[in-house]
């Protein structure tokens, strides 16, 4: 699998897990983030490479989709995670909550989602 395809992987789950939470489906929910997880680990297994291929959803159309590819990029690209992060927590939705505890776990020093 191509990186691009991991990426698309990781975003299509994230969408869908998004889509499932909004239905009340709890348990489609929770297979779409195993599925996003995995394409995440395999991403982070090709070191900076792969972070830098998930870069292309900080642009995404979908607010949930941009605001957890940041989430996970705020070591790797600082500046511009925590600006998609800081939107995403104004535009409010399902996405807001996420983003204003991983900035508020990054601003206190207990963020750790992407271990080095």
């Amino acid at each position: 699998m191509t990186l691009e395809e991991r990426v698309a992987r990781f975003a299509r789950n994230v969408a869908a897990q998004t889509d499932a939470i909004r239905q009340g489906d709890a348990r489609t929910g929770n297979r779409h983030a195993r599925q996003y997880t995995a394409a995440l680990q395999e991403l982070r297994a090709q070191g900076d490479a792969g972070r830098e291929a998930l870069t292309v959803l900080l642009t995404h159309p979908r607010t949930d989709v941009r605001a957890m590819a940041a989430g996970f990029m705020l070591r790797y690209r600082t500046a511009e995670a925590r600006a998609v992060l800081e939107a995403a927590a104004k535009e409010g939705g399902v996405g807001a909550l996420d983003a204003i505890m991983t900035l508020r776990h990054w601003d206190n020093g207990t963020w750790a989602l992407d271990p080095e």
